[in-house]
């Protein structure tokens, strides 16, 4: 099978033809183990943590290594252990691959914050390929109206983006400040505009301020801008350490910022009169299962969707660049099975 290989981490180019970090190789097909099911491989979003794990700045367990998490494909093979997933059937895979089930965190009901916790596309291949293998009670059914190419954005942009609006106190009907506006903060508006909350996006790109619109913000403006009012809440998706202060400064006292990003510069040196006020900073860190079929379920009721642009399979190192440059508006996505 034809699979996108991470053999070194290097820097993605902004502008050019330079061939980019990944390289394009024909490896075995894989066989599920124990509790796995395989996946053939319909559509891969690309993610930002991809762009980050492909310039190094994650710590890579592993090389080579395949990336991708945000995977729908169509199960053809089940391991040893596998009665609940039948062959045929459509299942999305995320960013976390497995947890320990054992460590401290895990009996809290914790389990993104597994001491032992596996990723895909970081410890195990992920779905930059035609096939995967991937643990079968880490992957979530996709219901049969979701189309395989804008589901596939739903599965960390979405998830990690519901999970990050939970943290940052979000109650319908609230104000809610977005800063970045890519493929996880155009979920998270819809998510909040449709339990009634107004929302409003802090970006530097005119179309990104355009979409935001489009799906519903209540006010779009750039870094630095002053919305209408402060906000209850407040989701950080650049990562970019310098923008902590300003989502600080954008909401009320008691209000609360969430931090989403897996990787981020330094947070600068700011005045405690920006946290005073018993205002809340948190970081978020990955996602659990449960968040998973949370958020998949919702995503279905409320009928969320991705705006996204397609790439080629063989395209992938342009899909990086792109992304990395700011030159998608939501979510960019692999056509894999168009391979």
């Amino acid at each position: 099978m034809r699979a996108w290989m991470l053999e070194s981490p290097s820097q993605v180019a902004l502008e050019g033809t330079a061939a980019g970090p990944l390289t394009l190789r024909e490896i075995a097909r894989p066989e599920p183990g124990p509790g796995e099911v395989r996946l053939r491989v319909d559509a891969c979003g690309v993610c930002h943590t991809d762009l980050h794990t492909a310039e190094g700045d994650l710590a890579l367990p592993r090389l080579p290594i395949v990336p991708g998490h945000q995977v729908i494909g169509t199960v053809d093979a089940v391991g040893p252990g596998v009665a609940d997933v039948p062959i045929g059937t459509r299942r999305g895979a995320y960013w976390l691959r497995r947890a320990c089930g054992t460590c401290a965190a895990c009996l809290r009901g914790e389990e993104n914050l597994c001491e032992r916790a596996e990723f895909n596309g970081l410890h195990g291949h992920g779905g930059y390929a035609e096939w995967m293998t991937v643990p079968a009670a880490y992957t979530v059914p996709i219901p049969e109206r979701m189309e395989s190419h804008a589901a596939a954005p739903l599965l960390c942009a979405g998830v990690i983006g519901y999970r990050s609006l939970r943290l940052a106190d979000f109650h319908p009907g609230g104000t809610v400040a977005l800063f970045g506006f890519g493929a996880s903060a155009h979920l998270v508006l819809q998510l909040a505009a449709r339990q009634d909350a107004k929302v409003f996006v802090f970006t530097r790109g005119e179309s990104h301020r355009r979409l935001a619109r489009e799906l519903g913000a209540s006010w779009a403006g750039m870094p630095g801008d002053e919305a209408p009012e402060l906000a209850d809440s407040a989701v950080t998706f650049a990562p970019a350490g310098s923008v902590v202060p300003q989502a600080l400064q954008a909401v009320r006292p008691g209000g609360t910022v969430a931090i989403n990003a897996v990787h981020m510069s330094d947070i600068p040196s700011m005045p405690y009169s920006l946290l005073y006020g018993e205002r809340t900073l948190r970081s978020v860190a990955n996602l659990t299962a449960q968040d998973a079929r949370d958020f998949i379920a919702l995503a279905d009721r409320l009928d969320i969707r991705a705006q996204f642009t397609t790439y080629p399979f063989t395209a992938a190192n342009e899909a990086l660049q792109d992304m990395k440059a700011s030159r998608v508006d939501g979510a960019a996505v692999l056509d894999v099975g168009g391979a």
